[in-house]
């Protein structure tokens, strides 16, 4: 257990000195506000672009608190998910082509403690990042709109969250697999498109699969209520997050002991 804390603190302390901790939850941040209020400022954008016929009168009904909030965390599905793609991609398949995995492995190091101390570190940012990035969007669509349920609001954030952490794993997976991390980030988008796009056009056939968490998470804000296939989806994604690191650690040690 000490070794994995010391490969955990070293993979915190690196994404320190290269500003993940900094960039990547601004940027969460910025997502995260921009929905409510172009939102709520949307009629007067109209107008400023002009354009108009002279009488016309702008009559947008206001969105409901729910829709703002479905609307704001589905900026997490295309431009979060590039984030958390590009901002890991290059987790073990860079160590891997610069040495350093090499290096660090010559000692007594085991795969298992390697390969989860970076899928942990990298984790923690994509949890906290989304969790400031939501509260911000929950408390300018509070102030500006109404207020949501703060129950609603944990209940969405863990549902998108283990969407996103689905998508962490892969690129991980891809990660340890390949060499060449732009490569990996590459495979790592294309898969989770194919999925997301997929899991919409059957969304009656595949009620269970990871990707519907995002549509499960719209859906009980809209509604105020969990979905019905919310938990089983749930821990479906559990159980593919297992099976992703365990092939995770059983291609990367595959690759070093015949390299």
């Amino acid at each position: 257990m000490s070794q994995w804390m010391t490969l955990f603190q070293k993979e915190i302390l690196e994404m320190w000195r290269n500003f993940k901790w900094i960039w990547v939850p601004i940027t969460f941040i910025l997502l995260g506000v921009s929905e409510p209020v172009s939102s709520y400022y949307l009629p007067q954008i109209i107008k400023s672009f002009g354009g108009l016929p002279e009488g016309a009168i702008i009559d947008i009904p206001p969105p409901t608190a729910g829709a703002v909030l479905a609307s704001g965390l589905s900026q997490y599905s295309t431009l979060g998910v590039l984030i958390i793609v590009l901002s890991t991609m290059g987790v073990i398949a860079g160590e891997r082509k610069s040495g350093v995995a090499a290096m660090i492995l010559v000692k007594p190091v085991f795969y298992l403690s390697y390969v989860t101390s970076k899928w942990a570190g990298s984790l923690l940012l994509v949890w906290f990042s989304l969790f400031i990035g939501y509260l911000s969007t929950w408390y300018y669509t509070g102030q500006l709109f109404d207020w949501v349920a703060f129950s609603d609001f944990l209940q969405s954030f863990v549902l998108y969250g283990l969407w996103l952490t689905v998508v962490l794993s892969i690129t991980v997976f891809f990660s340890s697999a390949l060499l060449a991390p732009g490569m990996a980030g590459f495979i790592s988008l294309a898969l989770t498109l194919v999925v997301s796009i997929f899991s919409g056009a059957l969304s009656h056939l595949l009620e269970w699969s990871p990707a519907q968490l995002t549509s499960y998470a719209s859906g009980l804000l809209s509604a105020g209520e969990l979905p019905e296939h919310a938990m089983p989806a749930s821990i479906l994604s559990i159980l593919v997050i297992i099976l992703l690191l365990w092939l995770s650690v059983f291609l990367f040690k595959k690759k070093e002991l015949a390299a």
